[in-house]
């Protein structure tokens, strides 16, 4: 019995090493070695190559040349594909086989994909035989051969441009001076010189020595310090007037309106590592220019375009894969470029703002900030001085206005008036007595009162509520509709609601935790308490009163034909906002209006003026005031207008802002 199960056990032995000691097939071995391919594990693809291969190449080569090629090409997807034969050959009778084989990647110069053939051999190894690759530097690239090398060179795409209605600039590929020393060509003053070039082109000392040291530089060459407007003649001349100064011209991205349309348009700037990262698989370089503010940023993807790369082995003519560049996209606004400059104008650097629309189509006509930047100093190189005088001002140049929220103070009294007339809690003729300057509900609110600017009428109706602009009646009012009914009304307006639109604009908002009491409620009939309303929203409100009552939905890319979208429909009866318009044209028809004065004798508009008071509470004396004032041309609307003004208290509050608007109007009116 003990030999039966020592004869069995030596059985079991003999073919577990016959197991062990057969030859695996080519297929397997080259199926496996595809495995690790496409796993790009190139250092354990190395372990199965034929003896002779790894003669002409060292591991530590093999792997760092798949590695630097692939990254190089930035290599994705690639897939290669194997099909093992049905019958696999007699193993005992061959010594080599070639099988086919299909590789398939994406690159940056796009889609590559080849198929070629590969030899295994069977080469001895400790406990028998195997099979194993012989390679060649063309199963990379067929065009690759021994000691050659793969390059990649780019072919940048042109930037889209930004152009305004009438085919305008607002963001243009055109040229600027590129002001540079030739080393060997500076005096021996050399200190005095460099000195007053840093001076004109607002720059340190060391800025500029900076430059001149880089490590490829040589006396003879040309090293560029700093981009300069092309228009600036008086600044060229006086540069080059020094010695060992010159100048070329070179392609730079430029923004013809500058500061008056800095916000709008922003501008574009070197590409950071993080952005790099962030934007990893869109066709940027190290090297690559990215939008960095305003519609640069927002229209990206479609203005950079995208680079063409040739993928070839460096010395001949092999080209391995070749995409052309594809150049960015021109987008055509509605934008005015002359009435952007005038508006920005009478903003005279002031912090304030201005949005302009077409009331019936609803064409963005202008967007305005102030104060401001020049975008082409961001393209010329600004200086550290520069942008921190700038990132640390007290009003905000870097800021966009337009797009951001306020107090719309008494500008909002027309939607407080459309909100009671269509929810009943206004009649047409309805009429309030109000007497004295100052209204409380009753003592149970305490010192808190409600202030009205003049106290010439007693009893107030809707038409004079609106000229002579009654904060008491419109408080009233706001108690009347109620908490619920206000806030419903104002949200029938787009209040807490994202606005669809290209440029990012901050939702209006009605109270931080709703209209929780009678003040706050009172408060926010007239445009204080807590609303906060963007100038682009306010603009956009007062459509409705030009419209039979339809809110007209603002866009920014010129169409081939004017086209008008509502937005809200509907929300106030024709016959309100018929009588509404009409008090609307009293503000400044009527000797009367709040936004009378200046008198432009045949200029109709109608509109509304606000203050916002900015107070911590009421008793405080010293919060600051920002003005506004919204109008439209009545007979023939096609220009609608919102400005405000920040800190206007000591200049007469929103009647400072009324006479810059209508001198607007005067210069752009239809007729």
């Amino acid at each position: 019995m003990k030999k039966f199960w020592l004869s069995l056990l030596l059985l079991f032995s003999m073919m577990a090493l016959s197991a062990c000691s057969e030859t695996p097939t080519a297929g397997d071995r080259f199926s496996k070695y595809i495995e690790l391919w496409n796993d790009q594990k190139f250092s354990e693809m190395y372990d199965m190559l034929t003896t002779s291969t790894k003669e002409t190449i060292s591991k530590e080569e093999f792997t760092s040349r798949y590695k630097d090629i692939y990254d190089g090409v930035s290599a994705t997807n690639v897939k290669v594909t194997f099909k093992k034969p049905k019958e696999e050959e007699k193993q005992g009778d061959l010594e080599e086989v070639l099988y086919p084989f299909s590789l398939q990647m994406e690159t940056l110069a796009g889609e590559v994909s080849f198929e070629q053939d590969v030899q295994l051999k069977k080469e001895e190894v400790e406990d028998g035989e195997n099979w194993f690759i012989t390679w060649s530097p063309s199963m990379i690239f067929p065009q690759l051969e021994e000691g050659e090398e793969v390059r990649v060179s780019s072919s940048p795409a042109a930037r889209g441009q930004i152009f305004d209605q009438n085919d305008k600039g607002l963001a243009v590929n055109g040229v600027a001076n590129e002001i540079g020393i030739v080393p060997v060509k500076l005096p021996e003053n050399k200190d005095e010189v460099l000195a007053n070039v840093a001076k004109l082109l607002e720059l340190n000392v060391s800025e500029i020595e900076g430059k001149l040291n880089q490590s490829w530089v040589k006396p003879e060459l040309f090293v560029p310090i700093k981009k300069i407007d092309a228009t600036n003649e008086k600044l060229l001349n006086q540069l080059i007037a020094i010695p060992s100064v010159q100048n070329r011209n070179v392609a730079s991205r430029v923004y013809p309106l500058g500061e008056a349309a800095a916000h709008l348009t922003g501008y574009i700037g070197s590409i950071t590592a993080e952005q790099l990262e962030e934007l990893k698989g869109k066709g940027y370089s190290s090297t690559s220019s990215v939008g960095k503010a305003g519609l640069e940023q927002v229209y990206e993807d479609r203005l950079k375009g995208e680079t063409g790369y040739k993928i070839y082995v460096d010395g001949t003519d092999k080209v391995i894969a070749e995409k052309a560049p594809v150049n960015g996209e021109d987008i055509k606004l509605t934008i005015n470029n002359d009435l952007q400059k005038a508006l920005y104008a009478q903003l005279n650097g002031e912090p304030g703002t201005a949005v302009a629309i077409h009331p019936i189509t609803g064409e963005t006509l202008a967007m305005v900030s102030s104060p401001a930047y020049n975008p082409n100093e961001f393209i010329y190189g600004m200086s550290n001085e520069k942008y921190d005088a700038l990132s640390t001002n007290p009003l905000n140049p870097l800021m966009a206005r337009f797009n951001k929220t306020y107090s719309p103070g008494s500008s909002i009294k027309p939607l407080t008036a459309a909100i009671g007339l269509e929810s009943g809690k206004l009649q047409p003729e309805d009429t309030k007595v109000i007497k004295g300057s100052t209204w409380r509900k009753d003592s149970s609110w305490g010192n808190y009162y409600v202030t009205r600017v003049s106290g010439k009428v007693e009893t107030v109706n809707l038409e004079n509520a609106m000229i002579y602009s009654d904060n008491i009646f419109f408080a009233q009012l706001a108690l009347d509709i109620g908490a619920e009914g206000l806030s419903t009304g104002l949200k029938n307006f787009g209040f807490e609601e994202e606005i669809d639109f290209p440029f990012p604009i901050s939702k209006s908002t009605i109270a931080s935790d709703g209209l929780t009491n009678e003040q706050l409620l009172a408060d926010s009939g007239y445009g204080q308490g807590q609303i906060q309303m963007s100038p682009f929203h306010i603009a956009a409100a007062y459509t409705t009163f030009v419209n039979n009552g339809n809110m007209i939905k603002p866009y920014l890319e010129k169409q081939s034909e004017a086209q008008t979208t509502v937005w809200k429909e509907k929300i106030v009866t024709p016959e309100h906002t018929d009588l509404l318009f009409k008090d609307l044209e009293q503000v400044v028809q009527n000797p009367n209006g709040t936004g009378y004065k200046p008198h432009i004798e045949g200029q109709r508009l109608a509109g509304k003026t606000g203050t916002a008071e900015l107070k911590q509470s009421k008793e405080d004396q010293d919060g600051q005031e920002n003005g506004w004032f919204v109008a439209v041309n009545s007979e023939d609307p096609q220009l609608l207008i919102t400005m405000m003004i920040e800190d206007v208290k000591a200049k007469g509050g929103s009647h400072y802002v009324v006479p810059k608007v209508k001198e607007v109007f005067k210069a752009f009116s239809p007729n």
